[in-house]
């Protein structure tokens, strides 16, 4: 079967040419990122552009950039004609399709093919066999990869599904066969949840994918996400890179992943890189590709999925392994060999990815927001990718990723350590991000012992979640910040013109912190006294420096600790980054939310985003209970369901099927 399927692979000559200028046919930090390392190696690259991301930091970066079409992805960044035509009016010899969009689409490169354009991917039909998950399984049978009981057969009626699912076992998983990036995806627990499981899967399906073909799997309770990163050239070689840990994940999408796996037995990750390569020979793979596996609690691992692309993880390989995967991808499709030979990769320490989102992970919502970023700033000493600067839009029509804090150390502990320090140094106003969130993950012992699966953040909601107590420090130097902001900044120093500091006058101040009024008296140029709720800290303030236009940093102690504080004074909010990180005075672009539903208290259903309404599943008069859906929408390319906060009667219906509604907006009004 091996060789049949080789054969069928190579049936098709690949295109292999010299490449002197390449098209990305992608956005943000995936085009910064390829044309970072096509501009090492010599190569110009072409960016094209929505009007969305008309003045996007990768477009400014590209030698050429070219403009594509409006905002939505379907006429746009997934537009085949338009950026294969681009790429031929620019001279281009190339396309490097990035991940997501046109990444997976077998017609795509064909059609590249076809106009004589190299795409930097696996040959066609290895995406095709990878991306139809009942033939990928199929595949991996025969070539002794370990899979997961399951069905992924022609009969794609709801009742035979069900019925599989019955034969199966609950729970059980249902998949998108086409899909990918967690779309599609839902978990049907038992029998009674089947049939609304399957239409919201059907549906995301459809709409991210045109086609809304199902496969079910066995749900393996307390999974590891596990994926090996593998190569594969145009002479036959195959190569993997060791595996990546990317179990942590919220709605099926990750948030951190690391290389490699923790608290693996060296055994057990041999096996899996053989198992990988094997995956990649038996379809004739050539590039960058990640085979994803399920690993259960005792250390057997099957066959999930192939990625036939790069990865948005892909740091954390190269950061273990000292290698550059995007210029293997140029160099293999220039018809190169694989740069090393499987003995010949190292394994090097241990490296950690963060994906910052801008979204509000508050109970547990991880909501996606969309609006202007007033200002961002990252560590210099960690790898940061990332597609914008401040000033620059997140997208109600992409993903809401801002940037991959990427860190590498000897061990699990020091990487572990240098992202915890990389995120605290990380400053982002105008929206609500994930930051915090992430580093309470990476605070709780279990994490930190290795103890990671894909329910980690469920299991740990109570934890992770806490409403904890604000520490006296987060006061202290909040309330410090404050009155230091009204200080003109100069190059001698914030104090230079001390204008509320008078000899033999402790003048007093106070400013509204998270609620409380807190008190700052100046009792000297350096001694202050700090106060709320009836406690008072004696603070000494020290190395006040101007650091840049509107920015300045202070030393102090207090309460019997030394740390020090960075300010960033902005328009309509105040940044405070040291013990904690805080804005305030939130700004307009950003109001927070209670619940998913909304407005309870006003008895209706509010958007909790904005959002295009995909279906409306009720109508004025009907009868509903606490937690019925009500409303499906989508936004950043998920689909959402709206549903009633409490048992109540339809009165009004206050949205349109296909639709745009905003944040906030009134979707269904109840009696």
């Amino acid at each position: 079967m091996l060789r049949a399927v080789q054969k069928r692979c190579a049936s098709t000559a690949p295109l292999i040419r010299p490449i002197q200028r390449v098209l990305v046919a992608n956005r943000g930090e995936i085009a910064i990122r390829v044309q970072n390392t096509a501009r090492k190696m010599g190569i110009e690259t072409v960016a094209v552009f929505s009007d969305a991301d008309r003045n996007s930091l990768f477009v400014k970066k590209a030698d050429k950039a070219f403009h594509i079409g409006p905002p939505l992805a379907s006429e746009s960044y997934l537009n085949m004609d338009k950026i294969i035509n681009t790429a031929i009016r620019s001279g281009a010899q190339a396309i490097h399709p990035g991940y997501g969009f046109l990444s997976e689409n077998a017609g795509f490169a064909d059609r590249c093919a076809q106009a004589g354009l190299v795409f930097i991917g696996p040959p066609a039909q290895a995406i095709r066999d990878m991306g139809a998950k009942n033939v990928s399984k199929q595949i991996m049978e025969d070539a002794k990869v370990p899979v997961v009981k399951g069905f992924h057969g022609e009969d794609q009626s709801d009742a035979n599904l069900k019925k599989k699912s019955q034969e199966i076992g609950y729970p059980v998983m249902l998949k998108a066969v086409y899909g990918g990036g967690g779309k599609g995806m839902r978990i049907a627990w038992n029998e009674a949840e089947f049939d609304e499981k399957l239409a919201s899967a059907r549906n995301e399906a459809k709409k991210s994918f045109g086609n809304d073909e199902m496969l079910v799997e066995k749900f393996v309770e307390k999974p590891r996400h596990v994926e090996v990163q593998v190569f594969g050239d145009h002479h036959g070689n195959y190569v993997h890179l060791w595996e990546r840990d990317c179990s942590v994940q919220r709605r099926h999408q990750k948030i951190i992943e690391e290389a490699p796996a923790p608290n693996m037995a060296h055994e057990t990750r041999l096996k899996l890189g053989e198992s990988a390569v094997r995956a990649a020979a038996a379809v004739g793979y050539v590039g960058a590709g990640t085979v994803e596996f399920i690993m259960d609690p005792r250390g057997e691992f099957y066959f999930m999925e192939m990625n036939t692309r790069l990865q948005v993880e892909h740091p954390v390989s190269e950061a273990i392994t000292g290698t550059d995967l995007v210029e293997w991808q140029l160099r293999v499709a220039q018809g190169e060999k694989l740069p090393l030979k499987q003995s010949e990769i190292p394994l090097n320490g241990h490296a950690f990815e963060c994906r910052v989102y801008a979204e509000d992970t508050r109970k547990g919502a991880f909501m996606p927001t969309a609006g202007r970023l007033n200002y961002v700033d990252f560590p210099e000493d960690a790898r940061i990718d990332t597609g914008v600067v401040s000033g620059d839009e997140v997208s109600i029509h992409y993903d809401p990723m801002i940037a991959k804090v990427v860190v590498w150390g000897k061990d699990r502990n020091v990487a572990a350590a240098k992202l915890e320090s990389a995120l605290a140094r990380t400053r982002i106003s105008g929206l609500p991000t994930n930051i915090d969130f992430v580093r309470r993950v990476l605070a709780h012992p279990e994490f930190a012992a290795g103890n990671v699966y894909t329910d980690f953040i469920p299991d740990h909601h109570e934890e992770l979640f806490a409403e904890s107590e604000t520490p006296a420090e987060i006061y202290v130097e909040s309330a410090i910040a404050h009155a230091l902001s009204a200080l003109k900044k100069s190059d001698a120093g914030v104090f230079q013109n001390l204008s509320f500091f008078r000899i033999n006058v402790a003048p007093k101040y106070v400013y509204k912190i998270d609620g409380k009024d807190v008190a700052v008296r100046f009792d000297s140029e350096n001694r202050l006294t700090v106060s709320y709720d009836g406690n008072s800290y004696e603070t000494l303030l020290n190395d006040i420096e101007a650091i840049g236009d509107n920015e300045f940093k202070f030393t102090l102690e207090a309460n019997g600790r030394r740390w020090s504080a960075v300010v960033k004074d902005l328009p309509e909010t105040l940044m405070v980054n040291g013990v904690g990180q805080n804005e305030y005075a939130t700004p307009a672009v950003y109001e927070a939310f209670d619940s998913l539903a909304g407005g309870a208290a006003s008895h209706s259903a509010v958007a909790p985003m904005p959002g295009i309404i995909e279906k409306i599943l009720v109508k004025p008069g009907d009868q509903v209970t606490t937690g019925q859906a009500l409303v499906v929408m989508t936004a950043m390319k998920m689909e959402y369901i709206i549903r009633a906060p409490e048992d109540s009667t339809i009165e009004h219906i206050k949205c349109q099927a296909g639709k745009n509604v905003p944040k906030n907006a009134v979707l269904v009004q109840f009696a």
